[in-house]
């Protein structure tokens, strides 16, 4: 029985070691807020409709995005969002060994955007 246990634990902590710190804290994924004045503008990420605003959406961290604000009757408003690698994941996965390194490069976990929030002022034409 305490063998069995043993085996458990030891078991537990290399299914840790094999998981990246900012795949388990955070994941690859982060929502971004999008508002405009006037509401009910449509929100287009890289070219594909994506909602109206209010809208949150849910974006991979590791990307960048070309936003667009369009509305019938006023012109279009254009952002881009860009990320940034976040060193502390870096130095918690090196502390922790080469496989979180490995996870959290390939999933991009370690990446964060440069913005969540993101408001236009849409200008009648």
């Amino acid at each position: 029985m305490r063998a069995q246990f043993l085996y458990c634990l030891v078991l537990a902590g290399a299914m840790c070691l094999c998981v990246g710190c900012a795949a388990i804290e955070k994941g690859t994924h982060e929502e971004v807020d999008f508002a405009s004045e006037p509401t009910k503008a449509d929100v287009y990420v890289n070219g594909e409709l994506l909602g109206t605003t209010p809208v949150t959406l849910k974006l991979e961290s590791k990307e960048t995005y070309r936003i667009e604000f369009k509305k019938k009757g006023f012109g279009t408003k254009k952002y881009t969002i860009t990320n940034h690698v976040n060193t502390k994941w870096i130095v918690f996965d090196v502390i922790l060994g080469v496989a979180p390194v490995l996870v959290d490069a390939f999933t991009g976990a370690w990446y964060e955007l440069d913005q969540d929030y993101i408001k236009a002022y849409l200008e009648k034409e």
